[in-house]
């Protein structure tokens, strides 16, 4: 796929990244690149392959026990990082009316 310095600037707006102007060129290079493998897998011809749910289909996948590690340290943290707590949920301002 081709992409221009104004497609990877657009980009740029979208995700939030400054750019400097001897940044496209390689930027450019490498997106171009990326969506070119990403093309390629559209064209494999994948008629008959059945979808998988699951890599391990018919495999056991052997899991670690789920148990705590550490202590609950949210009231240290929050209180080290947070401006604004209630109930151990962070308050942030409205957005929305």
């Amino acid at each position: 796929m081709s992409l221009t310095s104004s497609d990877i600037e657009s980009i740029a707006h979208l995700a939030r990244l400054a750019l400097r102007p001897e940044e496209i060129p390689a930027y450019t290079d490498s997106l171009g690149h990326i969506l070119g493998l990403a093309d390629q897998l559209q064209r494999v011809d994948t008629e008959g392959i059945e979808p998988m749910a699951h890599p391990h289909v018919g495999q056991v996948q052997r899991l670690r026990e789920d148990e705590v590690t550490s202590a609950n340290e949210r009231d240290r943290i929050q209180r080290l990082n947070a401006p604004a707590v209630e109930d151990g949920l962070y308050l942030v301002p409205r957005v929305l009316e």
